[in-house]
């Protein structure tokens, strides 16, 4: 019997607010951080990813702080990302209450950092976040929240982490992000294929066909943001859909 496939939803953030993202543009204010944490943690969900959207850009490092308040408040797995450059921000938000951490522009900035970090605090902890752009001819990876392209395959960047020692990658197609059409099922399908490491679909769920779809294709779990922030949607509902495709899900 494997792994449970996992369905983790995700909150933006941008100076402590609640935002919605769309194609990487995360300027709208829609909420609370913590209301909308709670709400998870009353759902009872396995897993929640916080993503610091504006960090890196305000080259801010990580709001320790907000972490901490969080996790103290609720008591489901958090995995944390935003404005990671060196190991002592990883250290700081794993002590302050995070589980996992999320490294993006980072990974590709110094690749190195990602080995440092699996070595010090194990690969479980470590997930590096793959944003990634079709042109109509070619895939570029793109960092610093969407605004820097880098015409390096996101296929080979996926299996330098995996080598580095990464333990799960998230995979964003942000022509897909936030437009609830579903996710980028070429780019997930690309590197689930090529990696043996966990890959995260992101990014364009709008059904919980969306994530059967993705899990067919070879994500190992599937996070949804706008899913389940604007519709009634529910995790519990995503699981007991994808259990009656007959995946292997927590209930």
């Amino acid at each position: 019997m494997g792994l449970a496939h996992r369905v983790i939803p995700v909150l933006l953030m941008r100076n402590s607010a609640l935002v919605k993202g769309k194609r990487f543009d995360s300027s709208r204010v829609v909420g609370n951080i913590f209301q909308a944490a709670k709400i998870h943690q009353a759902r009872g969900v396995d897993e929640l990813i916080v993503l610091d959207v504006g960090a890196t850009l305000q080259s801010q490092g990580p709001n320790y702080s907000m972490i901490k308040e969080l996790t103290d408040q609720c008591f489901m797995p958090v995995t944390a990302g935003g404005g990671i450059t060196h190991i002592d921000q990883v250290r700081t938000l794993l002590a302050s209450g995070a589980d996992k951490v999320v490294i993006g522009t980072a990974a590709y900035d110094d690749p190195a950092l990602i080995g440092k970090c699996a070595s010090r605090f194990g690969s479980q902890a470590i997930c590096v976040a793959i944003d990634a752009l079709w042109d109509g001819y070619s895939w570029a990876l793109v960092t610093r929240c969407g605004t820097r392209q880098h015409f390096y395959s996101p296929v080979a960047f996926a299996h330098e982490m995996e080598a580095r020692g990464a333990g799960e990658l998230i995979i964003t197609g942000i022509k897909n992000d936030g437009m609830m059409n579903g996710y980028d099922l070429g780019l997930i399908r690309k590197i689930a294929k090529e990696v043996s490491i966990p890959v995260i679909a992101n990014g364009g769920c709008g059904s919980y066909e969306h994530m059967n779809r993705a899990l067919k294709v070879g994500a190992s779990a599937v996070a949804a943001g706008a899913f389940f922030q604007w519709t009634d949607s529910t995790p519990k509902e995503a699981c007991e859909y994808l259990a009656s495709k007959g995946w292997e899900v927590r209930l």
